[in-house]
């Protein structure tokens, strides 16, 4: 049939079979002079050859030291290197032909020696890769192995290399190679490159340079390169410092962000209730379970959702702690209003069924809640500085909450009504405010934005039956410091004790900082008791 084609019809059809083999065979091929020092009996041989072939920017030879490393390699009586392709299958890198495995044929075995030069050669094969992330990983590893005997490999990546980040890290690596080379001129480069690269890899290297040794001597002989070491050792600890002090900052103000949303419930119905809610922590924890419930329904009916169960899971958390929360006033708290300690008790034992119950139910032991793609991860800031994608969600997500707090007490008739009865409560009563029903509207906002730091909560690390425990004293902490019932003091408090305290931990440990910010707090509520943000009207009184 394909003889009843036109001439010019069958020559293309060949053409198209033809070329793609031939292209694919003349990339893939291997010299033989190459190949025969694995089927050499000295590890020098063998050694030899897997250098030569990481020298080589083809893909043949990048596959040949990917079948070395899976152990897919084999040597044949007669010498001859074949690559294992399954069904009894065998390939020739040197001539391209398959046929069946040869008897004899014995496994290509690694040592230690040869599994270290193996490693090298790949790095220098990857240099090659058309894939722009494999040659950016291979100059980065590079960068870690001070070997001079590298530098002509990464000088040749170097003249074919077109992408600007990979080059500048093939230069860096190019330095590193170099620094241990015998000219002054070509360490003093070096030094400089290492230097403006502020990577902390290299501060080792840089910091033996300039570290006399006991009998008074120095490993770097040359004062002018000793010199660019220290300035260059300099560069890097200044980086360090940066990278030190923004990494802070950023963890204060995520930890702050938690805070925030752990206190913000609490500044309702504390700060305008009045109430203090000892249970308050563990309206967080059902917050969190319940995220854990939705995560496991995502999985069983919407497993191709799952990246989506976080969204689902706000609102549902948000309204059974609501619930939980109005359950919680309307039987117990409204009986108790105007009598702190009495409430104080009473929602202490509320807060130890509440665990148990919780334990019951789902069992003492930690449960996971996992992040969703889109939160898995993180941005690589100033080389090594990684902020990860939960904790910035996490920080927008307090944003948002507080904005929609701040909506709902200034521009809804529940706002209106909250804050008539917090600056005088009998004239609200007076005047036909519903005080009663506006009690547990508000004591049920302030337990659902608790469900929602529960949620939040549930994406930084496992949720049990203890969660809620450990941030009820530092929510009571921002609640007093920012000022009863204000919800700026709230915002400004959470933010401001979260980024102390991580700025305040590396000097003095967790411990200790916790310590000093609750020192810092009983100081200044001695001096200002009424908080930052002074209440107003005649709840102040």
């Amino acid at each position: 049939m394909f003889l009843n084609f036109p001439f010019w019809t069958r020559c293309l059809f060949a053409l198209l079979l033809v070329l793609p083999l031939q292209a694919v065979s003349a990339a893939d091929l291997l010299d033989r002079q190459v190949l025969a020092g694995l089927a050499g009996d000295s590890n020098d041989e063998k050694v030899n050859s897997i250098t030569a072939l990481g020298q080589l920017s083809t893909p043949g030879a990048a596959k040949l030291l990917a079948a070395l490393a899976n152990g897919s390699v084999l040597i044949a009586s007669d010498g001859s290197v074949l690559l294992s392709v399954g069904n009894n299958q065998v390939l020739n890198p040197s001539t391209g032909e398959t046929s069946a495995t040869p008897s004899g044929a014995q496994a290509f075995t690694l040592n230690n020696r040869l599994r270290r030069a193996l490693q090298s050669a790949q790095i220098s094969s990857e240099l090659f890769s058309s894939n722009r992330s494999v040659r950016l990983a291979a100059a980065a590893r590079l960068q870690k192995e001070a070997d001079a005997s590298r530098a002509p490999m990464i000088e040749r990546a170097l003249q074919t290399e077109k992408d600007p980040q990979v080059k500048q890290a093939l230069d860096t690596a190019l330095a590193s190679a170099a620094i241990k080379s015998d000219d002054p001129k070509l360490r003093l480069k070096a030094v400089i490159t290492l230097g403006d690269s502020k990577s902390a890899i290299f501060k080792s290297q840089l910091l033996a340079m300039v570290t006399p040794t006991p009998d008074g001597k120095f490993t770097e002989t040359d004062p002018q390169v000793r010199a660019a070491a220290k300035t260059s050792l300099a560069q890097i600890e200044r980086q360090e410092l940066i990278v030190s002090w923004v990494g802070n900052i950023f963890f204060g103000l995520s930890l702050g962000s938690v805070l925030l949303l752990a206190a913000l419930g609490l500044a309702i119905t504390f700060g305008l209730m009045g109430v203090i809610n000892m249970a308050h922590g563990e309206l967080l924890m059902i917050g969190a379970y319940a995220t854990y419930v939705v995560q496991a329904l995502f999985k069983q009916w919407l497993p191709e959702w799952i990246d989506w169960y976080v969204l689902a899971a706000l609102p549902v958390a948000f309204f059974v702690t609501a619930l939980v929360g109005m359950a919680l006033e309307r039987t117990v708290i409204r009986w108790l209003y105007g009598r702190p300690l009495e409430t104080l008790l009473a929602t202490w034992g509320i807060s130890l069924m509440l665990m148990q119950g919780v334990r019951s139910i789902f069992g003492a032991q930690n449960v996971e809640v996992a992040n969703p793609s889109w939160m898995s991860g993180g941005l690589t800031l100033l080389g090594t500085l990684t902020l990860s994608y939960n904790r910035i969600v996490i920080v927008g997500f307090a944003l948002c909450v507080v904005v929609a707090v701040w909506f709902v007490l200034n521009f809804t008739r529940l706002g209106l009504f909250v804050r008539a009865i917090t600056q005088n409560r009998r004239m609200a009563d007076c005047v036909g405010v519903p005080t009663g029903r506006v009690d547990m509207l508000a004591f049920g906002l302030g337990s659902g934005i608790a469900g929602l730091a529960g949620v939040a909560l549930s994406q930084l690390g496992n949720v049990g039956p203890d969660l809620g425990r450990s941030y009820i004293v530092d929510s009571f902490m921002v609640v007093v410091l920012g000022g009863v019932g204000q919800l700026a003091g709230t915002v400004v408090a959470a933010m401001g004790l979260g980024a102390l305290n991580k700025i305040i931990e590396p000097f003095w440990g967790a411990v200790i900082a916790k310590i000093a910010i609750l020192l810092f707090i009983v100081l200044f509520v001695q001096k200002r008791p009424q908080g930052l943000f002074a209440p107003k009207g005649r709840s102040a009184e």
